[in-house]
């Protein structure tokens, strides 16, 4: 499948591509028939090269007309814009990324990273600013989810990291809810109602969250577009911090089945970053059911390649397999039994061919 041509360019290159093809075939053809004149003395005896030579001017004739043909496609399409992040990509190969951030009073308690002196929320923005850093970000459209009581998008495919970052800087987006418990699952919905319309797998839910009470029914379904789901866990696990009059720490067995129940992948971000590997699939999950195609430019420069390796293999072709025909002297080993050379164990003798 061939994306990126139009007819306006493609007819151009085919018609130039014909074009040079019979102009070359007609010159191959005056060329056989010089070669016919001096058939005896190029090939010997038989008057005729070896069997595959003879296709020779067809081939040399398509392969002109394809190098042709590719170079004026090659240059009737549009220079692509190369910039410091990447190469822009059309609109329908974007990926997206749906950040659900729990913003309750409780990610900004203190007990969060390898110290366990940052708040909860400052941990969730530093996982979240090694992941953009390791993604290509011409290539994804990020969408922010606040939940605490509710939950409602604060930006929608954006590609500017810099707005994201602007949210996870200690924002304090919870005075923007009803004062209340956590309500993970209403950030999962609405992520979901996000993504529904976007195309098959082009998407990754990364929930971020200190924990909640998981509820036994309720869990929303993903939609098609959702290629995978990651569970992002702050706050320490092992220690609790009095908050609200109950003690709060990272519900690692709540976050957990949220992950298991939505078929994603559970990450402790407490101490550790997202490895490079989970990274890595994250992004290839998203392109699992991609079809192969193949750009305009793509094709011009693979018939500019082929062509080019054709013309120049078929000189040297001809030169060593063109022909069995060795003319001059060559000096033969006669067997010693002959009887012409009686006497004589062997003998050179000098045969003019």
């Amino acid at each position: 499948m061939v994306e990126g041509v139009s007819s306006e360019q493609m007819l151009p290159a085919l018609g130039t591509g014909i074009l040079f093809a019979v102009l070359i075939g007609v010159a191959e053809w005056i060329h056989v028939l010089r070669v016919r004149r001096i058939g005896r003395l190029a090939f010997g005896p038989s008057q005729k090269p070896a069997s595959w030579a003879r296709a020779v001017p067809l081939v040399r004739s398509v392969a002109g007309g394809m190098l042709a043909g590719g170079l004026v496609l090659l240059m009737m399409l549009k220079p692509m814009s190369h910039r410091k992040d990447g190469i822009e990509v059309t609109f329908d190969k974007l990926k997206h990324v749906v950040l659900v951030l729990d913003v309750s009073p409780s990610m900004r308690l203190q007990d969060a990273g390898p110290e366990k002196e940052m708040s909860r929320l400052r941990r969730a923005r530093e996982v979240m600013e090694s992941y953009f850093q390791r993604v290509p970000m011409n290539e994804f459209r990020i969408t922010v989810i606040a939940v605490y009581t509710d939950a409602f998008p604060v930006v929608e495919d954006t590609k500017d990291a810099a707005v994201v970052r602007n949210i996870l800087n200690d924002l304090p987006m919870h005075f923007a809810f009803v004062p209340g418990e956590t309500d993970l699952f209403s950030g999962i919905k609405k992520a979901a109602e996000v993504a529904k319309g976007w195309r098959p797998r082009s998407t990754t839910v990364i929930l971020v969250a200190d924990g909640d009470t998981v509820p036994s029914t309720g869990m929303p379904r993903m939609p098609a577009s959702v290629a995978d789901v990651l569970v992002v866990g702050v706050g320490d696990p092992n220690k609790g911090t009095f908050i609200n009059g109950h003690n709060s720490r990272q519900d690692v067995s709540a976050l957990r089945q949220i992950s298991a129940r939505l078929k994603g992948t559970y990450h402790n971000g407490n101490e550790k970053h997202l490895s490079s590997a989970l990274i890595e699939r994250l992004t290839k999950g998203m392109e699992a059911e991609s079809k192969f195609t193949l750009t305009a430019r793509e094709v011009a420069l693979i018939l500019i390649a082929v062509s080019l390796f054709i013309l120049t293999i078929i000189p040297a072709g001809l030169h060593y397999l063109g022909t069995q025909w060795q003319p001059g002297v060559r000096k033969m080993q006669q067997n010693a039994q002959n009887p012409a050379t009686s006497g004589n164990s062997v003998e050179e003798v000098a045969v003019n061919v």
